[in-house]
Formats: structure tokens, C-alpha cells, sequence
């Protein structure tokens, strides 16, 4: 969980610059780190970290429901059975070739993990170049608004509908995972 947190100050504190809480000049870590929160972290095969995410429950406080209701142009979606997908991170020292392959297999388990535990839907928020690479994944998903410019960045919201469809929907958008990469779900608080 350190490595997930450093790795996560490595991106969007030192590279992307966001102003969020770090912990022991270290760890990125914010409120809504707490026990409730799940976590999904890839590892490589001496379990040094490769990727993770962040999965907050809806029916509590969450980043697009707390912080940018407005980038949703109806209600914020909520339910027991959707989750916001936050802190996407891939480690700084992949290289480019084991970027792909890395996300690819990240993407893959955040379905895999959406079906094994009954999540209908995931809620994200991008920023437009990333959103319009989500949108490319295969995936059922849609906007919940148009853009916003916040803070300097174009910002757009959106729902990711998960059905049995989707692993196969992914694999033809050419998203597949590796085996050389596992997943770990953990629900542990920061």
C-alpha cells in the first residue's frame, strides 16, 4: 500500500502538479482514503507496484459527487451498485512498451473486478485527453455533461455501464491483459 500511495504522489503531485495532500513528503493520500475505500493494485512478480485505482463507493462522499457535481448535466449517479473509479495510476518508471500492456490490464480488472462483485457501473472524472482515450476502450461509456474548464483543465465526467458483454467488448477494442501482471483487490484504510 506504501508503493501505491508514493506512486501515486510520483504522478500527481511531482509530474501532473495537483494540489492534494501528501503525507511524510511521501504519500499521496486524501479524505477520501478511509476504510471504505478499494483499491485495486497490479504488481509485478516480486510485488513491486505497476498500477492501481482507486474504487470509492457512491452511496457515500466521493470525489464527483463532493468536489464537481457540475460536471454531470443530470443528477450524479449513485447507487450501491456504482463505484468511482479515482487516482487511475500508472507507475513513472514503466517504459513505454509496459505502459500499454500495463493499462490494458488494468482496465481488464477494473471489469473483471466490476462482475465478481456486482458493480453495475463505474463513475470517473478526465481530463478531456484521457476521457477521449476511455471512450476508445470498447467499453459501454458515455459523458455525463459536456467539458468543463476547472482549475485551468478541461474536465469531463462519465459512467461506465459493466455487463457480461464487456470483457468481450474490451478484447475487440484490442484492450486485453497480461499474465505477467496479477491484480490484488484490497480494502484496507490509509
Amino acid at each position: 500500500m506504501r508503493a501505491m500511495f508514493a506512486a501515486r504522489k510520483s504522478v500527481f503531485v511531482d509530474l501532473l502538479k495537483w494540489n492534494v495532500p501528501v503525507l511524510d513528503d511521501r504519500y499521496e493520500s486524501d479524505q477520501f482514503d478511509d476504510h471504505h475505500a478499494q483499491y485495486l493494485v497490479l504488481t509485478d512478480s516480486t510485488g513491486a507496484h505497476l498500477a492501481s485505482a482507486r474504487l470509492l463507493p457512491t452511496v457515500r462522499p466521493h470525489i464527483l459527487g463532493t468536489l464537481y457535481p457540475q460536471l454531470c448535466d443530470d443528477a450524479v449517479p449513485t447507487g450501491p451498485d456504482i463505484f468511482e473509479i479515482t487516482r487511475f495510476c500508472l507507475d513513472r518508471r514503466l517504459r513505454a512498451a509496459e505502459r500499454r500492456i500495463v493499462r490494458d490490464t488494468l482496465v481488464t480488472a477494473l471489469a473483471d473486478h466490476a462482475l465478481r462483485h456486482g458493480i453495475a457501473s463505474y463513475t470517473a472524472i478526465a481530463e478531456l485527453a484521457w476521457f477521449q482515450q476511455i471512450l476508445a476502450f470498447g467499453w459501454d461509456c458515455l459523458p455525463l455533461g459536456l467539458p468543463r474548464v476547472i482549475d485551468g483543465a478541461p474536465l469531463a465526467a462519465l459512467r461506465i455501464t459493466i455487463t457480461q458483454q464487456t470483457p468481450a467488448l474490451l478484447a475487440a477494442a484490442g484492450i486485453l491483459p497480461r499474465d505477467a501482471y496479477t491484480g490484488h483487490t484490497r480494502r484496507e484504510a490509509a
